[in-house]
């Protein structure tokens, strides 16, 4: 993939969608750490904290782009990609989980740790879109994670807006993890390379990923009726 080509932006575009998505969460937790804080101390600690949660995913992503060329690891990582497309539609939001700081480098530490906590489903993900090219990985997080921050509460607004841009954000999730399997080298070496096979492969992947979580959606829905009623 040559810098700056159709490829690289397509890359970019994915590696911004993840993190829109898979963002979510986060941007509430840094939310949530600073709440009880005098107004003119949240936004330093917001920036502050969102200042080390970048260095620390920009650091691990690197970190990830160089391990998964490790044999079999890119393989391990397709799988857990597919695993974490199906758990982003039926998971639910767990940011009552996170507890507010009382004070100023509490809330800067509560942010960070959380987000490295929370962030191993963007890091995996970034690190897989961007096919081992660090200036991707750095120049898709420095776009996509300022947008989350301090766009939070339109990213949030927006997904319960369009409810749709989950599952997109999920199959985007799906075909990156297929692009992960196919690109194994022994999965290369076993079927070669075939823009057919990966398309046929993803779309069938990501059929089957929307529609389990369809269904676990929709369970989820009829037993908090019963519940209710």
């Amino acid at each position: 993939m040559e810098l700056f080509s159709p490829e690289f932006f397509q890359a970019l575009l994915a590696i911004i969608l993840m993190d829109l998505v898979l963002g979510g969460d986060n941007a509430i937790v840094i939310g949530m750490a600073a709440r009880n804080l005098p107004k003119d101390k949240q936004k330093k600690v917001i920036f502050i904290g969102t200042g080390g949660a970048i260095l620390i995913r920009t650091l691990a992503t690197l970190v990830a782009v160089y391990l998964l060329k490790i044999p079999g690891l890119m393989f391990a990582g397709g799988l857990l990609l597919v695993w974490m497309a199906y758990k982003l539609l039926t998971d639910e939001s767990h940011d009552e989980q996170v507890e507010s700081a009382s004070s100023f480098w509490g809330a800067v530490r509560t942010i960070i740790i959380a987000d490295a906590v929370m962030g191993l489903d963007n890091v995996l993900a970034v690190a897989g879109a961007a096919h081992g090219h660090p200036i991707l990985v750095i120049f898709g997080l420095l776009v996509s994670i300022p947008i989350v921050v301090w766009g939070s509460t339109l990213v949030i607004k927006a997904i319960n807006r369009f409810p749709v841009i989950i599952p997109i954000g999920a199959a985007v999730i799906t075909h990156t993890a297929v692009t992960m399997l196919t690109g194994e080298k022994f999965v290369v070496d076993l079927i070669g390379e075939s823009a057919l096979i990966e398309w046929g492969l993803s779309a069938i992947l990501i059929t089957l990923v929307l529609y389990l979580g369809h269904n676990k959606t929709k369970k989820k829905t009829m037993e908090s009726t019963e519940d209710a009623a």
